[in-house]
C-alpha cells in the first residue's frame, strides 16, 4: 500500500519541477551567448581551436577591427535611431488600440483581435519575396522614403504593433474599470483618469511592448535589406559585409548585436519585473 503524499511533499515536488525547468531553460538561452562571447572576445588564432577555453581571454582585437570597419558605426547608429522610432510609434499607435479593444465594444470586435493575431503567422521572409519586396520597394520610392530611417521604421512598427496591441489590450483588460469611473467621480474627465489612474498601472505593459518593439526592430533584416541601400541597420549591413568574413569577424559581429539590446533591456528590468509582480530594489 503506497503512502499518501502530504501537501508538504507535493508543494517540494513542484518546486523541484519548477527549478529544474527553470535552470534549463536558463542554460538554453544562456549558453549561446556564453559561447558567443568567449569566441567574439578571444583572439582570431584560437576562435578554431578545441577545447574551447572557459573564460574570455579579453581580446579585443576582432571586435576593435570591427568597430573600426568603415560604415559599420553610421548603422549602428542608424539601428538604434530605427529602433527608438519604431518603440514611439507602436506604443503610441498600439497602446490606444488595446484600451479602445479591451474598454469599447463593437462590432467584429473578437475578428478584429483574430486578425491581429493572424498577422503575426506570416514568417518574415515573405518579405524578401520579390512579389512582395518589388512593390513594397516601388511604393516607398514613389512617396520619397526609400533608404530613409523613417521609412523603414513605419515597415518595422507594423511588425510590432500586433504585439502592442495584445499586451497592452491584457494589461488595460486587468486593471478594473471602477478605478476610472472612482475618477470620473472625483472631478477627473476621462483623458485625466486614463493619465492618472490607468497609465501609472499600465506602465510595465508599456516596457514590455517597449521590448518587443525594439527587438523586432533591431534584429530584423530583411525589409532593412530590401528598402535601404546607404542608411543600412547594423543587420543588413553585417549581413551584406560579413557574408565571406573570417568566422571570428562573425563572432564580433553577433557579439556587436547582442550587446546593445541587453543593454537596453537591463535599463528597463525593473518595469518589466513589475509586470510579474516580482519586486527589484
Amino acid at each position: 500500500m503506497k503512502t499518501p503524499v502530504t501537501l508538504e511533499q507535493a508543494q517540494l515536488r513542484t518546486r523541484r519541477v519548477l527549478l529544474i525547468g527553470g535552470v534549463l531553460a536558463t542554460a538554453w538561452i544562456l549558453l549561446p551567448l556564453y559561447f558567443l562571447l568567449i569566441n567574439a572576445f578571444s583572439s582570431p588564432e584560437t576562435v578554431s581551436q578545441f577545447p574551447k577555453a572557459y573564460w574570455p581571454e579579453g581580446n579585443t582585437e576582432s571586435m576593435a577591427f570591427l568597430l573600426g570597419f568603415q560604415g559599420v558605426i553610421s548603422a549602428l547608429i542608424n539601428s538604434l535611431a530605427v529602433a527608438a522610432m519604431t518603440m514611439v510609434i507602436s506604443i503610441f499607435l498600439g497602446a490606444p488600440a488595446g484600451y479602445a479593444i479591451a474598454r469599447y465594444d463593437f462590432p467584429g470586435k473578437t475578428s478584429f483581435r483574430m486578425l491581429i493575431m493572424l498577422t503575426r503567422a506570416f514568417p518574415l521572409p515573405l518579405l524578401a519575396l520579390p512579389l512582395l519586396a518589388l512593390p513594397l520597394a516601388v511604393f516607398f520610392i514613389r512617396h520619397g522614403i526609400d533608404d530613409t530611417l523613417w521609412g523603414l521604421a513605419m515597415v518595422h512598427s507594423m511588425l510590432a504593433l500586433p504585439f502592442a496591441v495584445l499586451i497592452t489590450y491584457s494589461l488595460f483588460s486587468g486593471v478594473p474599470v471602477e478605478l476610472e469611473e472612482a475618477a470620473w467621480v472625483f472631478g477627473c474627465n476621462k483623458w485625466q483618469a486614463f493619465t492618472r489612474v490607468v497609465m501609472p498601472l499600465a506602465a510595465p505593459g508599456l516596457a514590455a511592448s517597449a521590448v518587443f518593439a525594439f527587438v523586432i526592430s533591431w534584429n530584423e533584416v530583411f525589409a532593412a535589406a530590401v528598402l535601404t541601400i546607404e542608411n543600412r541597420t547594423l543587420t543588413a549591413f553585417l549581413l551584406q559585409s560579413l557574408n565571406t568574413s573570417p568566422v571570428y569577424l562573425k563572432f564580433a559581429g553577433g557579439a556587436l548585436l547582442v550587446v546593445p539590446a541587453t543593454i537596453f533591456m537591463f535599463l528597463i528590468r525593473k518595469h518589466l519585473f513589475a509586470m510579474w509582480g516580482i519586486s527589484n530594489r
